[in-house]
This record gives structure tokens, sequence and C-alpha cells, in this order.
């Protein structure tokens, strides 16, 4: 066999379903048994009769107590499909109908359902609870919750500069990832085998994986830009890094969305986007500061950079994603131009560093806690408030019905403004509103 045969070979094993689905039993994942079928004891599905009066002609009815009665299994003890049902009759159960209801019991429905395409998840069974959680954890490092409260916790209470350089980094990496999904158009894993626990990113394609992506690029652009910034034992920051991409990574692989072939391809692809643009995020970012036009430079390249993507393919949750990226990176480096120009947050003097970690007082937590509380508020009241007059006044700019908002967030024109200027304005809070507001109430 040649090389370029084992190396085709390896790829179609790598992107092989089995393996995810593999993994998942591993877990402790169990795949969902059909409507109407529960096991029995000896591990044997049980069926459901036919309406009717039937029965399934490849197995004979099961009988409770000796009778001739066929029993339901799919509708006993108030339990349809594999979840109770209200106003289910108990009766009396065996020793095996025990074992099916602690069965029953580990039964949870699909993670986040998907708001704009109403996807809900598979009913599938968990085994394993500390893997689960642990891997919804991991998940979550790569989802909007999780950007809306770090990003803005490093630049209020930590090091704005780090923060802002890390906003950078994200853009960049999320943008060419979320480009290269509508490009490659690498379906999802197939289920089955595969067991999909989320469904809120399942109409994106798959190649490369976006989680893998920043799960990579976050914790290694952080110890690129805190060490001999902030004085640290580089092995902490090393290991740091490995166990939040591998955590990221394997979580992709367990919720059904990912095969390791794509999670392969975004660490390797997030390495490469860090080795080209990590040297010039420096040059970036004070170009944002400082240079006179920078926000008129700055608002325009991310739109067209928005315009550009939105046309490599048609709707899918990627492309909100993608304006969403850029109308964040955007406003926070708008305001950083502005927070610059009238002095309100500045970076310490070079002769300062290393920075130490500083010693943790009752106030200096009050504080932080406090920066976090109002802040998220501020940033939510913002959110909401863009949301609902974005979303109506581009639907009459542009001609489009908003009788049904879900739909007509899948217009090319609703979904970027919406998600281009509301996010514009949250990031632009991050970086200016929310400090002024800090500095007015004795909180910088």
């Amino acid at each position: 066999m040649s090389l370029r045969q084992r190396l085709t070979a390896l790829l179609v094993c790598l992107r092989d379903p089995q393996k995810v689905a593999s993994f998942q039993r591993l877990c402790g994942v169990e795949e969902p048994r059909p409507a109407g079928a529960e096991a029995l004891p000896g591990g044997e599905p049980c069926t459901a009769p036919e309406a009717g009066g039937g029965r399934n002609p490849d197995r004979p009815a099961i009988s409770e107590g000796g009778g001739g009665k066929p029993r339901s299994c799919g509708a006993r003890n108030g339990v349809r499909n594999g979840l109770p049902e209200a106003g289910g009759d108990p009766v009396t159960t065996t020793a095996g109908e025990h074992e099916s209801k602690a069965t029953l019991r580990n039964r949870v429905q699909g993670l986040r359902r998907n708001s704009l395409t109403g996807e809900e998840g598979e009913v599938y069974g968990v085994r394993n609870w500390l893997l689960f959680y642990l891997f919804c954890f991991g998940t979550e490092l790569g989802n909007e919750l999780f950007y809306i409260t770090f990003f803005p916790f490093w630049i209020w209470n930590l090091d704005a500069l780090v923060g802002r350089r890390l906003v950078i980094m994200w853009v960049l990496v999320m943008y060419l990832g979320q480009c290269a999904k509508d490009v490659i158009r690498w379906p999802r894993p197939a289920s089955p085998p595969v067991i999909k626990l989320e469904v809120f990113y399942n109409s994106e394609y798959s190649m490369p994986s976006t989680h893998a992506m920043s799960g990579t690029a976050i914790p290694l652009s952080l110890v690129l830009l805190t060490y001999g910034r902030w004085q640290y034992p580089l092995i902490y920051g090393l290991v740091f890094a490995t166990c939040w991409c591998s955590l990221v990574c394997l979580s992709r692989i367990y919720l059904g969305m990912h095969s390791i072939l794509d999670i392969i391809a975004g660490f390797l692809y997030a390495i490469f986007i860090l080795a080209v643009f990590y040297p010039y995020v420096e040059l970036i970012d004070n170009f944002n500061q400082t240079y006179k036009y920078s926000p008129l430079i700055i608002i325009s390249l991310h739109l067209a950079l928005g315009i550009f993507s939105f046309t490599l393919d048609t709707w899918s949750t990627s492309r909100g994603d993608t304006a969403q990226i850029l109308g964040s990176g955007a406003g926070i480096a708008c305001g950083s131009h502005a927070a610059y120009c009238i002095g309100l947050m500045s970076d310490p003097p070079l002769d300062t560093l290393p920075l130490t970690v500083p010693f943790i007082t009752v106030t200096r937590f009050g504080k932080v806690i406090l920066r976090i509380l109002i802040g998220m508020v501020f940033l939510l009241l913002i959110r909401i408030v863009m949301k609902k007059i974005t979303i109506p006044l581009a639907c009459k700019i542009f001609g489009i019905k908003s009788d049904d908002i879900r739909k007509a967030r899948q217009c090319m024109e609703i979904e970027l403004t919406y998600r281009y200027i509301t996010y514009g304005m949250v990031g632009f809070s991050i970086t200016f509103l929310v400090p002024c507001l800090f500095f007015f109430i004795g909180l910088s």
C-alpha cells in the first residue's frame, strides 16, 4: 500500500462516526431505544402491541402474571417512549422492572434546543454523570455565555491589555474557522450510530471544529500573552492550556457533534493561525488604540468580512455566529480606542513588569464581584434593548415581514444587521461604557 493510500485510509478511519459512537459508549452514553420498547432483565427489548390489537409478528406477546393479555411496555407505569407520562397508573413492579426504572431515571433530553430551527436533541441514557457534567462544562467553554463573561472579566479585573489582544486572536481564529466550514461543507457525524446530545449547532457544517479551534487558541494565547508579563512558572501555564484544550476537544466528540478528524483539523488550524498572526497582535492592538481613523477602518473591515462570509453558503447558525464574533471584535476595538483617547483605561508602565498576582483582600474581592454583577447586568440590558430595536428596524429597512422573527432572522440582511449592531454595542460597552460607569461610581 502506498503512502497516499495509507494516508487516505487513516483520514477515513478518523472520520468514521463509529469511532465517535464508541467513545460515547466508553464514556457511559447509552443509545435511545425505539419508541414502545424497553429492556427486560435479560437485556432483550420487549415490544408494545401494535395498534388495533395486533402484535409484533416477529416476537410473541409477553404476558404479565401468566395471563394472556399482552403487556404494553412503552406505556407501562406512566412511561411512554422512555419518558414519564403524566397520569400514569402505578402497578406492582418486579425486580426486573426496578432495573428498567433505574435506567429511565438516567435518561435525559438532548442539550440546548435550537431556537431558530426548533430542533431538539435525542433522548439518551447516561451511566457516568461525572463525565456528563465535565464534558458539558467543557463544551460551554466554546459558547456565547462563556465568551460574554470571560473576556469582560479579564478586561475589567485582571489585565485590559491581555483581554484586548486575546479578543483579537479569538476573532481571527473563529472567523477563519467559520469560513473554512462553509467552504469545505462536510456534514456532522451520522446519527445513528452517533447519539446527538446537542443540536444547537447541528445546522452548521462539521470541518473543522471551531470549538476545538477556540479551545486551542484561547488558552495558548493566554499563556503567550501573560508569560513574562505576569510572574508565574511556565509549566503551570502549559498544564493549564493542555487541560483546557483537551477538555473542549473531547467534549465535542462526547456530545456527538464532531468526528476525531474534525477535532484534529481544528487543533492544527488554530495552531497555524496563531503562528501566522500572533507576531502582529501588538501592532494591531496599538493601531486600534492610537490611529485617528481606526474606528472607521475597524467597522468597515469587519462589516466587509461579514458580508463576504455570508456569501459562502446558505443560512445556518454559523452565519449568525460569524456576524456576532465580528461585531463583538469591532465593538471592543472601537471601545478601546475611545477609552484610550480620554485616558480611561491605561496599561501599567513597562518598568512595573512582570506583574505579580495581588493578594486577595475582602475589599478587592468585593470590588471584583461588584464589577462583574453591575457590568453583566449592563451588558444584558444593552443586548436586550439593541435586539428589540435592530430586528424590527432591519425588517422595515429591507422590506421583510417581521411577523415570524425566526424566519426573518434567516435572511442575510436581517441576521447580519441584527448581530453586528447588537454585539458591536455589547463589545463597545465592555471596553468603554462599562468602564465609564465604574469610574463614576468609584469601582475603577
